[in-house]
């Protein structure tokens, strides 16, 4: 009887394991045909019902959200409510506000700059004058940072902001009421002329505002004998891909194709001129380095596949894909790269991201420890990436970035750890402040405008020893005096604050770093020497030398 018990037991037991073993093949089965949608919904809820604490259910979704985004490229991004606000803020290009720009300074807030256009100025607001309360309330101490202040000054256009000013040289302080107003913020960071023929003309963004802006800036040459242009992209992040169809439009005739771009669905959009500009035939250089990205490279690629620019600096940053922004119902936005963009020649600029995000921003140092940045002859290319321009038929290469017709090394002391110190902290801003307040009526007498200025001033050996004094004792290791080109840099970033500060109606501070800007002074020489201009939009660049592959 035992025996036979057993045996059923067994029986029993096998087929039991039988069945055990079919459920969890069901399950996971079934596991597997799980659609992700109600994944992700059943594992918010379950950490909701388990998790020891309570939480935050937007905060999860949202970095549930960034996780997913993040997995995709190094250049689609989740922005919150806020965060997507502010960006539509920043690229319509204004902002409600009075149009000033301020110091912090030993506690105290100073005037650094004043729109031309905004309503400070017109309330009588000067470079120099301090600001002791905002509507009412003191800002004097170090409890009232940049970004708080900021905060304060801006607010709804229409509304009414109060200020206590205290002007140099006053006794007491007056008070001025300032109705906020939109502030354009610039895409033409600054245009003039370098002399009776050259023109230059600086973007720092592709905003809503830059076809207009640099229509206007091209206009506004022209009528000064503008005849050849210093076009300036370096250090041009891009932004939005119409206003760099505008930009390329100011240069190339009616139905030249600026780009087009391959979707996911395939096929290809092409994007033309549309025969609205103002520079279709004078000589054209174009500015790049390797902070020159996106809406910068459409621009730079399109001039130099039509062999309408010479381009001058180093290789670009490389990206050619493009972000479409898809709104959430709640107000935040997800930014998806929709498309793959290509020069009109076919080239395609970006650059590889396999490896990961973190490694794919390394590229700058990677780019510099390999000499790239610094001497010329260290970028090689296969075959593959060479392409020819649309009229010379010249080589140019695709591949990570948009290479230069003529290369210009980088200036190491202005990218290096002590002078992005320096400026970090705000030490130049400091010195050349207070040099300023406590000069000021000499330095104007001394130099009416700026062109004097810009021609004769020097930056006083004792100015620029207690600036390096300042620096060394808060441990910044600026080089030994002997280093002479490094202590020239500190000299150009102070030059280039005392001027911004001294003149009103033009970014002076960037005409001062162009004297001494190594492109900049490159494509001078190129515009000046038409042989050498057109022997560099002839066949066969001097970049068929190369010796280090881009992986």
């Amino acid at each position: 009887m035992k025996n036979k018990e057993l045996n059923l037991a067994q029986h029993m037991n096998r087929k039991g394991t039988g069945l055990l073993v079919g459920l969890i093949g069901l399950s996971l089965s079934l596991q597997a045909q799980m659609n992700p949608k109600y994944k992700f919904e059943e594992a918010l809820r379950l950490i909701q019902e388990n998790y020891v604490d309570q939480v935050n259910e937007e905060h999860l979704v949202d970095a549930a959200i960034k996780a997913m985004i993040a997995d995709l490229d190094p250049h689609s991004r989740y922005t919150s409510r806020e965060e997507a606000e502010a960006m539509r803020e920043a690229m319509s290009g204004s902002f409600a506000g009075m149009g000033i720009q301020f110091l912090k300074n030993d506690g105290n807030t100073f005037v650094t700059g004043v729109n031309p256009d905004g309503p400070a100025i017109r309330a009588g607001i000067r470079v120099g004058d301090q600001i002791v309360r905002i509507d009412g309330e003191s800002i004097e101490g170090e409890s009232w940072g940049n970004k708080e202040i900021m905060l304060k000054l801006r607010g709804d256009k229409d509304t009414e902001v109060v200020l206590d000013i205290l002007s140099p040289g006053a006794s007491q302080a007056r008070t001025i009421s300032i109705v906020r107003e939109n502030i354009l913020e610039k895409s033409v960071r600054e245009s003039y002329m370098v002399d009776s023929e050259i023109g230059y003309i600086g973007l720092s963004i592709f905003n809503r505002t830059t076809r207009p802006e640099i229509d206007d800036a091209i206009k506004m040459l022209q009528e000064q004998g503008m005849t050849k242009l210093i076009l300036d992209l370096q250090s041009n992040g891009g932004g939005y891909v119409e206003s760099a169809i505008g930009v390329v439009d100011e240069f190339l005739p009616k139905e030249k194709i600026v780009f087009y771009s391959v979707p996911n669905e395939g096929g290809k959009d092409y994007y033309f001129t549309g025969g609205f500009g103002r520079f279709y035939e004078g000589e054209l250089v174009v500015l790049i380095d390797e902070s020159t990205a996106s809406s910068s490279e459409i621009v730079t690629g399109a001039l130099q596949d039509w062999d309408r620019a010479v381009v001058i600096g180093r290789r670009s940053f490389g990206k050619g894909l493009m972000q479409r922004p898809v709104p959430l119902s709640d107000g935040s936005e997800m930014q998806l790269t929709g498309a793959r963009y290509y020069t009109p020649s076919g080239r395609s600029i970006q650059k590889p991201y396999n490896n990961g995000k973190e490694d794919y921003f390394q590229d700058f140092s990677r780019r510099l420890e390999s000499k790239e940045l610094v001497e010329e002859g260290h970028v090689q290319f296969s075959d593959s990436l060479k392409f020819k321009t649309l009229n010379t038929n010249r080589i140019v290469y695709g591949g990570g970035g948009i290479m230069p017709d003529q290369f210009v090394p980088i200036d190491t002391n202005v990218y290096s750890d002590w002078m992005s110190k320096l400026m970090n902290k705000g030490i130049v801003s400091k010195g050349g402040f207070e040099f300023v307040q406590q000069n000021r009526a000499a330095l104007l007498k001394a130099y009416p405008d700026f062109n004097s200025f810009n021609t004769r001033f020097k930056v006083p050996f004792e100015v620029h020893g207690q600036l390096v004094a300042y620096a060394r004792n808060l441990s910044i290791e600026i080089p030994a005096e002997d280093h002479v080109a490094a202590h020239a840099s500190i000299d150009v970033q102070l030059k280039a604050q005392i001027g911004s500060l001294l003149y009103t109606g033009g970014d002076y501070m960037a005409r001062v770093r162009n004297e001494a800007n190594q492109s900049f002074k490159e494509a001078l020489l190129v515009l000046r020497d038409e042989k050498r201009y057109k022997q560099l939009l002839s066949k066969g660049t001097e970049y068929e030398k190369t010796t280090q592959k881009i992986k």
